[in-house]
């Protein structure tokens, strides 16, 4: 099942996201996920591991597994790369070892002082706040972006973590329009007036942490997961489904793209299972009714300054 982006290409609506995936367990763990049907990864310079998504690929590729066409690889324009579109773009397609990206896009909606190509430790200041650089304007880094796609580097760009006043200011100076948003929405955080500004203007939402974060961003932020509300178990239990395969259904059936992440093979094959059966609109409301208007992703906690405040 995929989605048809704004320039008509094909983008998969259940993915695979590597961040936080372990550099020593990325090459068992995408090649059985290539073999099970995966063909959307989703990277990002930040994640550190793209040269062993790279390497996983070119053995994918090198094998006969699956052709480099079949695949939809996104990565990601790190905070302090702002200003050095083109080059990170290039490290990026280097570490991947890749001609082209299906779709590249601005991790943030924020330029920090630049650190070199390739390193992505958030630059903080003196005070412990995110060092901001505030000569680079979003305007500017989205038309380096636009250069990449006349180069024939990247098939699609996009944004990641914009508002809807931002996402509107995209709209408004762009040449090539966003193809995606990529955004924290799962039941707990359904952004339903975000969801549908975009859809509205033709870009295709790509839900990041669709799952809430569950352990991870437990271990990270202290936040809470929606996988443990009793209302996710009575459903899963209803339409004999887990609770992570409710949660990324109703995602799908919102017309939004999920990139689920795991470590672990048999979750891998279960994020999968998720095209076999449908809610129907009673239990999509029921979802609906859930929302707690809850972020799980805390970046401020790293950045020492909430950009979402």
């Amino acid at each position: 099942m995929a989605v048809t982006l704004n320039n008509g290409m094909k983008m998969p609506m259940l993915g695979l996201g590597v961040w936080r995936m372990d550099k020593e367990h990325i090459r068992d763990l995408l090649i059985p996920a290539i073999k099970m049907g995966y063909r959307h990864f989703d990277c990002a310079a930040d994640y550190q591991n793209e040269a062993e998504v790279g390497e996983a690929l070119a053995e994918a590729f090198q094998s006969g597994l699956v052709k480099r066409e079949d695949l939809f690889i996104t990565t990601k324009l790190w905070n302090s790369d702002h200003g050095h579109v083109l080059d990170a773009c290039k490290d990026s397609l280097k570490k991947l070892q890749l001609d082209y990206l299906d779709l590249y896009l601005v991790h943030f909606p924020i330029a920090t002082r630049h650190t070199g190509v390739g390193t992505t430790a958030s630059a903080l200041a003196e005070d412990g706040v995110l060092d901001i650089d505030t000569t680079i304007s979003l305007e500017t880094t989205w038309h380096a972006m636009e250069d990449l796609v006349s180069k024939g580097l990247v098939c699609s760009i996009g944004i990641s973590n914009y508002d809807i006043f931002l996402t509107r200011d995209c709209l408004a100076y762009s040449k090539v329009k966003p193809a995606v948003n990529q955004i924290e929405t799962h039941p707990y955080f359904q952004r339903d007036s975000l969801v549908k500004f975009c859809q509205k203007h033709g870009i295709c939402v790509t839900a990041h942490t669709p799952l809430g974060g569950s352990v991870a961003n437990t271990e990270w932020f202290g936040s809470v997961s929606c996988l443990d509300d009793p209302v996710l178990k009575g459903l899963a239990e209803k339409y004999k489904k887990t609770a992570a395969q409710i949660v990324l259904r109703w995602g799908i059936q919102r017309n939004t793209v999920v990139i689920p992440k795991t470590s672990k093979l048999e979750r891998l094959e279960e994020n999968f299972q998720v095209f076999d059966f449908e809610l129907n609109q009673e239990d999509m409301d029921l979802i609906k009714s859930m929302d707690q208007k809850y972020r799980t992703n805390q970046p401020a906690k790293f950045w020492g300054i909430d950009l979402y405040a």
